[in-house]
């Protein structure tokens, strides 16, 4: 048995820059993992697949996409033995823009490959990890880093230093696809080069906060726009919309600050408020 955190992310800046043939979309975006965590055990089993997700709606079956990652192991592995329990304790809100499920299966890979001796390398695990969900890889990567494509291209983003942020979820969930589809990119086969910014420091990287999915979701659920103000107005030098939300973050220098935040902002109602470092 072994136990392992499993962070969530946010988008420090996401730029969408065409809709793909296959249907997918290639980004140009800065994750960065926070300090804000489910937690995997994992069990030895003999030839069954088990997914446990206790006071969570999550589906236990093929539906969750950590059976799907135990599938894609065993069947790649070639393992003698079949079998795996994994017990999902979710902390990270669900459909929320914060990548729960795919840090979830990126960890359950990971922990699956030590288990069973390392037979796959990063490579092949990363592989596995694209064929899952778009930021797999990602997690799997355990950098900051700027991802291109469909999330599969990764490059380690340098020099960010660390943040503190609160982040409100407002209590429901949003589908991603649903997201997507409002955007009514055209369909292209055009190259398009993107210019990746340089931050410098925290004036810097509130500056260039960007998240071209936010447009979207806010015409969906414009009470975000107040989510966003209540943050800007409690201290935040930035605040953003994550992935395709409905969670909003925003950005301090100090811990001291983002604390009492979030403190004043429980106070009000607003929804789920978490602090949480960059790691």
């Amino acid at each position: 048995m072994i136990r392992r955190l499993s962070p969530a992310k946010i988008n420090l800046h996401l730029r969408v820059l065409r809709k793909r043939e296959d249907g997918y979309h290639d980004l140009a975006t800065l994750m960065q993992r926070i300090s804000l965590y489910d937690e995997l055990t994992i069990f030895p089993a003999n030839d069954r697949i088990v997914i446990r997700c206790p006071d969570s709606h999550l589906p236990e079956n093929r539906e969750n996409i950590v059976y799907r990652a135990a599938e894609a192991f065993f069947s790649t592995a070639g393992l003698p033995s079949r079998g795996i329990e994994i017990v999902i304790k979710k902390h990270i809100p669900i459909a929320a823009g914060l990548g729960g499920g795919s840090s979830n299966a990126a960890t359950a890979l990971a922990a699956m490959n030590e288990m069973s001796g390392n037979p796959l390398s990063m490579q092949r695990l990363m592989d596995l990890g694209t064929r899952l969900g778009a930021d797999v890889p990602f997690f799997l990567f355990e950098k900051t880093a700027w991802a291109f494509g469909i999330g599969d291209r990764l490059e380690e983003a340098r020099n960010i230093p660390p943040y503190w942020f609160v982040l409100i979820n407002p209590g429901y969930e949003i589908s991603t696809k649903k997201v997507y589809e409002e955007l009514n990119f055209r369909l292209t086969k055009e190259t398009i080069n993107y210019s990746i910014p340089r931050f410098l420091e925290a004036p810097d990287l509130a500056a260039v906060l960007h998240n071209d999915l936010e447009s979207v979701t806010l015409k969906l659920h414009p009470e975000l726009h107040h989510l966003k103000e209540l943050l800007l107005r409690h201290g935040a030098s930035g605040a953003l919309m994550a992935g395709s939300g409905p969670t909003v973050f925003g950005i301090f220098d100090q811990e001291a600050a983002a604390l009492e935040a979030a403190d004043t902002l429980r106070s009000k109602g607003v929804g789920l408020v978490f602090t949480a470092h960059s790691i």
